[in-house]
């Protein structure tokens, strides 16, 4: 029990006390004054001193019965309050606790707030995850129709190069109907030669002479024939009808850990073999790999594949130009070269001899010709001529990553940008990145950043 608590009982006990005191009781009657005549008896006392006993017997009886009640009233009072230093004790009890709940609930609440931040922020990046998901999906679909496009327009261009075929047969047929009328002139005169050499003797030394003028003669119309083969521009075409037969595709896919998440890129596309004369490589354009020049790091996944009809070839590397990274060669070896069974393209020996090529799309769906001139600022590029652009059917530019073919047939070189077109003089190497799957990463942001460096000490217009 405090200090204060008692003060406070203490005080309550005496204003009782001092309430319930009669003090008028305690104060003695006034008597009336004796008569004179009335005297005293013998043997009894005075009449005041009886009535003050009396009144004091009295007022201690009334004393006992407040001091009795004033008992009963303390006792009914501590009794209160004990129960009420219980009451606060069972309060302080459930005070703390209230404590307790309020602390375990604030906690609770804080955790709450926490896990619907993480679930905010998970949901935003589903939302962000899910629109990647459909732009990606809404690509491929487009992807799609444009494939079935090419497939259809594939299908008239194999039409009309079947009627160019019988065509072709029919004049084969004239010429070979020719050769055999030639043939038997050729027999023809050879039986007059035979004859005239029994009949004149003196005539057989000026043939023999003429003879040896008539090899001559030959061995100089074959030079002539070949030296006009090579300067003889093939049709477009030829060269596409030859493109469709020998091109392949190029599968490859990629993955890698950026801020929202794992990012994973596939592409495709088509393209041929070129060779220097001693190796042999696949020719694309970074675009068309699902690595980015732009943002060198370490990749999780790279894969690739050559696919065509009857062959699936796993690529090992890819290798970037040592003058412009942005063109990527693949390493195929003879094995896969002829597991693939097609045409293998030089490099063009003169690839300024015509002052037009011959372009394909990099989807394979489009061709024609392009003028192209030489920039004495870019030596290793040649710009091509947008304006006059045409193919068979409607007019299309040029785009970045179309294949450019020389009119003699070789390959020409590759489109870096919308109006420069790299010359394939040699295929040399800066850097590679090898194929693999690690999930601690793979080394690709050393030879991507080689690339990089290389790219951009190019001159602003052909980057």
């Amino acid at each position: 029990m405090n200090k204060t608590l008692l003060l406070i009982i203490c005080d309550f006990l005496l204003l009782n006390l001092l309430a319930l005191t009669r003090w008028e009781q305690i104060e003695p009657p006034k008597a009336p004054p004796p008569s004179a005549t009335a005297s005293a008896q013998a043997g009894e006392s005075a009449g005041p001193a009886n009535e003050l006993v009396e009144v004091m017997r009295l007022s201690l009886a009334d004393e006992q019965a407040a001091r009795e009640e004033l008992r009963n009233q303390l006792s009914n009072t501590a009794e209160n309050l004990q129960q009420r230093e219980q009451q606060v004790a069972g309060l302080e009890g459930e005070k703390g606790k209230l404590q307790e709940n309020l602390s375990a609930t604030q906690a609770r609440a804080a955790a709450l707030a926490a896990e619907a931040a993480a679930r905010a922020a998970e949901v935003e990046a589903s939302k962000i995850r899910l629109a990647q998901l459909q732009r990606d999906l809404e690509l491929r679909e487009q992807q799609a129709r444009e494939q079935r496009a090419a497939l259809a327009t594939l299908e008239q261009k194999h039409s009309a190069a079947r009627g160019e075929i019988e065509n072709l047969s029919v004049a084969v047929k004239v010429a070979e109907q020719e050769k055999g009328l030639l043939r038997e002139n050729i027999e023809q005169m050879r039986e007059t030669v035979v004859a005239e050499r029994e009949e004149k003797a003196k005539i057989q030394a000026q043939a023999g002479v003429l003879a040896e003028g008539v090899g001559k003669l030959a061995e100089q119309s074959g030079e002539l024939t070949r030296e006009i083969r090579e300067n003889r521009p093939l049709n477009p075409n030829t060269l596409f009808g030859d493109f469709v037969a020998n091109q392949f595709a190029v599968e490859s896919v990629s993955r890698r850990t950026v801020l929202l998440g794992p990012l994973t890129v596939e592409r495709s596309a088509r393209t041929v073999l070129v060779s220097d004369g001693s190796r042999v490589f696949a020719l694309l354009h970074s675009v068309d790999t699902p690595l980015d020049l732009g943002s060198p790091a370490e990749y999780e996944i790279v894969r690739a594949r050559l696919r065509r009809l009857g062959a699936d070839i796993a690529v090992g590397e890819f290798a970037f130009h040592a003058l412009d990274p942005r063109i990527v060669l693949i390493p195929v070896d003879a094995a896969r070269a002829a597991a693939l069974g097609v045409k293998i393209y030089p490099l063009a020996a003169d690839p300024f001899k015509f002052p037009e090529a011959v372009l394909v799309d990099r989807g394979g769906r489009y061709y024609g010709e392009i003028p192209f001139k030489l920039d004495p600022s870019a030596p290793r590029y040649v710009q091509m001529d947008n304006r006059f652009f045409k193919r068979l059917f409607g007019d299309f530019a040029p785009h970045t990553g179309d294949l450019v073919f020389s009119k003699t047939g070789e390959i020409l070189g590759v489109m870096v940008n919308n109006d420069y077109c790299f010359v394939l003089n040699q295929l040399r190497t800066v850097s590679a990145v090898k194929t693999g799957e690690d999930p601690a990463g793979l080394p690709t942001r050393a030879p991507l950043q080689a690339a990089r460096e290389v790219l951009s000490k190019l001159p602003a217009k052909l980057q």
